[in-house]
């Protein structure tokens, strides 16, 4: 299948309004190319975003892109969006430029084409997350390297949950620990467990494919002696003890085995969560503490959460 990437050079003002008659076209989802991104602070200096081309944004105004299939009546499609987008003036809607552009699209080439906007990013003190197909040397002798293919879209290790999720598990793994990840999906804290020491590390997802994602990862990092990858529903199975346990899943899934982590954990030990929104953070924190953990580390990124408990 082919497919018709529409662009609409237009104003802030009626980002919302074509966003809306976009998806009722049939788009699944728009991008917006806002040139205030270029000057926004951020307040971590670490996150998803390396360094942005100015050439990628309008001097101007906002460019919104669609992508709809190539069918028999994509032409009557894109004129009756033309002329909704232009009838936004009749509700006093500022369209801007209104400039609308078309561009084909092969099946074959979107697929790989988002790789353009995934380079190399440096999470924290000791990591950098470098995707496969590109080349990148160390910095420094004490930079560790975890290379990456995200696969079908099971993360790129650089989203602000992962990212602390990575800063904890340097903090907490030692050498010889024995670490379970669950909901390991690309495989990128079962990888960052084995470079800082773990001497097991188990990595468990319930989707088949994060699973093969997962080995190949592990594979292409040369840890796979270490991350015994399996097909597995958060902690059932698991069987002995473990000295540290992460997850960046949800936080209603966090509240639902927190008992189930305090099994598992070692006294002392720590269980390391993420993905938590801000409205849930003491939702999370009082099912840690009655299970039996102690909260010894708060982290914030952005607006998501993450905790590290230590097993009384």
């Amino acid at each position: 299948m082919n497919w018709l990437e529409i662009s609409i050079h237009t104003s802030n003002e009626a980002v919302e309004a074509i966003a809306n008659i976009l998806h009722e076209s049939g788009a699944s989802g728009v991008v917006i190319e806002d040139p205030a991104e270029l000057t926004k602070e951020r307040e971590n200096r670490f996150g998803e975003i390396v360094e942005l081309n100015p050439a990628d944004f309008p001097e101007e105004g906002v460019i919104i892109k669609a992508y709809l299939p190539v069918n028999s009546f994509i032409g009557e499609t894109v004129a009756s969006l033309k002329q909704e987008i232009t009838d936004l003036v009749n509700f006093g809607i500022d369209i801007g430029k209104n400039n609308v552009t078309t561009t084909e699209v092969k099946e074959e080439d979107w697929a790989t084409a988002w790789k353009q906007y995934y380079h190399p990013v440096k999470i924290s003190d000791r990591f950098t997350i470098v995707p496969t197909w590109e080349n990148y040397k160390r910095i420094t002798s004490e930079e560790l390297i975890i290379e990456l293919d995200p696969g079908m879209a099971f993360g790129t290790g650089t989203h602000p949950t992962t990212v602390m999720c990575i800063q904890a598990l340097e903090r907490t793994v030692r050498e010889d620990d024995t670490v379970v990840d669950v909901g390991t999906g690309s495989g990128v804290l079962s990888i960052a467990s084995a470079l800082v020491g773990a001497h097991k590390v188990i990595a468990l997802d319930l989707d088949e494919v994060a699973v093969e994602s997962a080995k190949e990862n592990v594979q292409i990092n040369q840890v796979n002696h270490i991350v015994d990858v399996r097909q597995g529903d958060l902690l059932h199975g698991i069987k002995g003890k473990a000295d540290v346990v992460v997850a960046n899943i949800l936080a209603d899934v966090i509240v639902g085995f927190t008992d189930d982590a305090a099994t598992v954990v070692k006294q002392g030990g720590y269980f390391i969560t993420s993905g938590i929104i801000q409205q849930k953070k003491f939702e999370v924190k009082d099912a840690l503490e009655s299970a039996g953990f102690e909260i010894v580390e708060t982290l914030v990124m952005e607006d998501w959460i993450a905790f590290i408990a230590r097993r009384l």
